[in-house]
Order: C-alpha cells, then structure tokens, then sequence
C-alpha cells in the first residue's frame, strides 16, 4: 500500500548549516566523527543530530549559533555519534522538542575482532534525557511534521535489493542478532526549486529514502541532498545505482558528509562534478 500523501508546502526561504561533521576547513572549528544540521526555514530552526558532543559544544559559540533559538531537535537514529551531544543541545535549548524514533533507545553494538565487542548506542546520559523526556520527546515512526513546512520520514521502507545498514551492526553484546537500525529517518522539505533531503546517515539507504520522500510527497524533483549517506563498503554496483537515483531524481546539489566514506565521496565528485560540493563543519548551504 502506497503511504499516505503528506500536505508540504514550499518554504521559501531555507538555509543548511553543517555543524559538526568529520572533517573542517576552518582552524577554529572543532571535528569529530559525528553529524550535526542547523536548518533554518522561513524562520523555524530545527537541529538535525547533535554529534558525540565535544564538537557541538565548541563549534556552537564559535559559529554564533542560535541553539537556544532551536524549535526543534531531531535525531536521525539512535547512535552515539548522531546522539552524544543531545544533553549539550537540550540544555541549550530549553524550548525545543525532540523527535526520534523509538528505536532509538534500543542496545547496539559493532564487532570487533575480539569481545568485548564495542556498544554504539545513545550515551547513557542522552538515553535518560530521552526515556525521561517529561513531554519533550515526540515519538516519530510514521511520517511528522517538526515545524511548518519540516518534515521527518519516519521509518523508511527497505524496498531495493542492493542497499543494506552499510556495516556490521548489532543489537546484543555477543553481536549476534543484525540490527537493521529502523528508526533511521531523514528530513526533508519543499522549495520552490524542489524538494530538500537532510540525511543522518541513511543507514536505510539512499535511494530508499529518495524514493520515500518522493512517494510521500508525489514530488520526483530533488533539489538538494545533504548529509551522511554510509557508503564506505558500497560495492561498485550500489555506488553505480545509486548515482543513477541522484541522476534520475534530479539532483542539483549534493553534499555528501559524515560516514558516506572517501572512495564514494570522490566517484560522485567525478559522476556529478558541478552538484558535488565539500562540506565540512562550518559550511553554509544557501538553498533557496
């Protein structure tokens, strides 16, 4: 059954602001392996993830951002690097709500070669702020406005045959059952030049999400995709299929950041060479 269509408007005046990710070309910004969106549309401001923390604490006064402005803090899945800095964050912003799936909150774990296999989780200190929220977490698994005109997915269909969680993720300590990480959601928006996708990680994958975003919004022409797309063990196949769904979609700008790995970052740099632009903490992305 197709998803329910959702009423987007087009925002008319919307602008990206990369927070924290893994790398800077700025001297005076911190980077961590982590992610952190500052969105600001037609006035709403929303936080999309909020790094491991040490970063989003440094960078914020550097960057003079208005955190304690923020409407709204998403979390695009429940991993420490996304969610580390969420009591920085929630502290700083006394207003703002948080939105996540409740998927979130469950035990994870990557292997290593010898146990103790390392947890990945949210931090104890954000898991409490979330399993104690007292009315500021909403729980998203289904499609949510966060501010007008800002939408999260919710839990995006796994529909392709070729795209997968992107790495050896588990819910137990022995890692033995697959976590195939469902509450890994993205934002998206409408502008008069198409429709925006903001990606935590897009463990789902992102032609998955693409092709949500677009069933949802019976719009197929996307402008902008910005964020972490996890293709760092990509086989040539998944990079190829997915740059034929960036072409296909349209795509105008693409910022890939975070975990979507170097070898992919350069072959869409090569396959789309006036849409891929750098990111880096510090970069602003003028969408409208």
């Amino acid at each position: 059954m197709p998803p329910s269509p959702v009423n987007l408007p087009v925002v008319e005046h919307v602008a990206v602001l990369m927070v924290v990710d893994n790398t800077t070309g700025r001297s005076d910004l911190l980077g961590e392996h982590g992610l952190a969106l500052w969105i600001e549309a037609d006035g709403a401001r929303v936080l999309l993830d909020t790094g491991q923390g040490e970063a989003l604490a440094h960078n914020v006064p550097v960057l003079d951002l208005p955190l304690a402005d923020a409407d709204a803090i998403v979390l695009s899945h429940g991993h420490y690097d996304h969610a580390g800095g969420l009591p920085q964050a929630m502290a700083a912003a006394p207003g703002a709500r948080v939105v996540a799936h409740p998927a979130a909150l469950r035990d994870r774990f990557s292997r290593r070669d010898t146990p103790p296999h390392r947890a990945i989780g949210v931090p104890e200190a954000a898991h409490a702020l979330l399993r104690d929220g007292e009315g500021r977490v909403a729980w998203t698994e289904s499609p949510a406005e966060v501010v007008p005109g800002v939408w999260v997915t919710g839990e995006i269909p796994r529909r392709t045959d070729f795209e997968d969680t992107g790495g050896d993720f588990y819910t137990d300590p022995d890692c033995r059952t697959p976590d195939p990480i469902p509450d890994d959601q993205a934002v998206f928006l409408r502008t008069e030049r198409g429709l925006v996708v903001l990606c935590g990680c897009a463990h789902a994958g992102l032609v998955n999400t693409l092709d949500y975003v677009t069933d949802l919004t019976g719009d197929d022409a996307v402008y902008a995709v910005i964020g972490g797309l996890h293709l760092g063990r990509a086989s040539r196949e998944r990079l190829e299929r997915t740059a034929d769904a960036v072409e296909r979609y349209g795509v105008q700008v693409l910022g890939p950041a975070h975990c979507t790995g170097s070898e992919a970052v350069r072959f869409f740099a090569c396959r789309f060479p006036n849409a891929c632009v750098g990111c880096g903490a510090g970069t602003w992305f003028a969408l409208t």
